[in-house]
């Protein structure tokens, strides 16, 4: 039996520049850091002796020297669990300052997977990694795999990051890694990191994800993989273990007119316990008044402190103005004469689907100020 810990992606040292609040910038920079000792729990909980990390360890080439020393560290506290780290695009060997101190400074237990040649991992067990070259290789880093030798009966692992489709308008790039790589090269597992969300490729071939999620985009826990083998034919059982501190969840809240968003906002929420470590966008769509769309947004300013992060994407929320709402905003006036354009505005089939929802916005904007104002 061989069983290791599959992840990648930990971008140490990131900034977080996108989010305004120092504070929740510092917690988010931290849990990076910490998600370390939690990798490390979750591989002893499940007897792994190995972590394999495929890439991007670090944020950027050049990490600050504590950013690099304390992950060092800590990993060397985990001792005798055997770290391997992969250089990936963001941490590629094009960073040699980089490299040269992880290898003058990495402990015993690191190993510093840098070069397209079979390490050993344990008797029996090779591994095959594809280190980045650069942030855009131009080419298929796993191709060595398919003619490396092994002794026979050997169980063959690899090791790469990048992407096995391209995501750009130009179609198929050089550096793209061939989805079949593992079947090629006689793999039993091909360990994959850059996509920030679990993917099964196939039986054999898997992107981790990234343990501590940094966006909303894959709407999904941090997770790592324990990946087990029974024998070198056999096909590996691979368990997803949750790792983050932080959870980012997108959560879609539709409403019909007449509906009580406030309300139902109430029960969309996670509990008290787990809103710190929440950061939370809501995602409002369908139709709802003026006076609902106001109490939605007021309830969730209400409940935003409680939360690590809480927002309201009403993009795609269409607002009902009659002309009730309009009186309780002024019944004459500058005010009345500024929500009857906006509501004009908002309905004019001439202008663009963005300029009607700036005017839809702009008008439960001033519903909303008119109601604090108590006009």
């Amino acid at each position: 039996m061989f069983r290791f810990l599959h992840s990648s992606d930990l971008h140490l040292g990131k900034r977080f520049g996108n989010i305004a609040d120092e504070n929740l910038r510092g917690r988010l920079r931290d849990a990076r850091h910490t998600v370390l000792g939690r990798l490390a729990a979750r591989a002893r909980e499940h007897g792994a002796g190995t972590v394999l990390l495929a890439g991007d360890s670090f944020d950027t080439e050049t990490p600050t020297p504590d950013i690099r020393r304390q992950a060092l560290a800590e990993m060397r506290h985990h001792a005798p669990l055997q770290w391997v780290l992969l250089p990936g695009n963001h941490d590629s060997l094009q960073a040699t300052q980089l490299w040269s101190a992880i290898r003058a400074e990495a402990p015993p237990n690191v190993v510093i997977a840098a070069e397209p040649a079979p390490i050993e991992l344990a008797p029996g067990v090779v591994l095959l990694p594809a280190p980045c070259t650069t942030r855009r290789p131009g080419r298929d880093l796993t191709e060595w795999m398919d003619a490396a030798p092994t002794p026979e009966g050997t169980l063959r692992l690899g090791l790469a990051h990048g992407a096995v489709r391209d995501f750009s308008e130009e179609g198929v790039g050089l550096d793209v890694l061939a989805p079949d790589r593992a079947a090629r090269a006689g793999l039993a597992y091909l360990a994959l990191g850059d996509w920030h969300g679990a993917v099964e490729v196939d039986a054999r071939t898997r992107y981790s994800g990234t343990p501590e999620p940094d966006r909303f985009k894959h709407d999904r826990p941090g997770e790592a993989l324990i990946v087990s083998f029974s024998a070198p034919a056999a096909p590996p059982e691979v368990i997803p273990v949750e790792t983050a501190s932080f959870s980012w969840r997108s959560l879609p809240l539709h409403l019909l007119s007449g509906d009580d968003g406030a309300g139902m906002l109430a029960n969309l929420l996670p509990p008290g316990a787990a809103r710190r470590q929440t950061l939370a966008r809501i995602l409002a769509s369908g139709r709802a008044s003026l006076s609902a769309r106001t109490a939605l947004a007021a309830a969730i300013a209400h409940a935003a402190p409680e939360f690590a992060r809480l927002e309201l994407d009403d993009s795609a929320l269409t607002t009902d103005v009659e002309a009730g709402d309009l009186d309780l905003i002024d019944r004459a006036g500058a005010l009345r004469d500024a929500a009857e354009t906006l509501r004009a505005e908002s309905l004019d089939e001439a202008r663009s689907a963005a300029e009607r929802a700036i005017a839809r916005a702009a008008l439960a904007r001033l519903f909303s100020l008119s109601q604090q104002a108590g006009i």
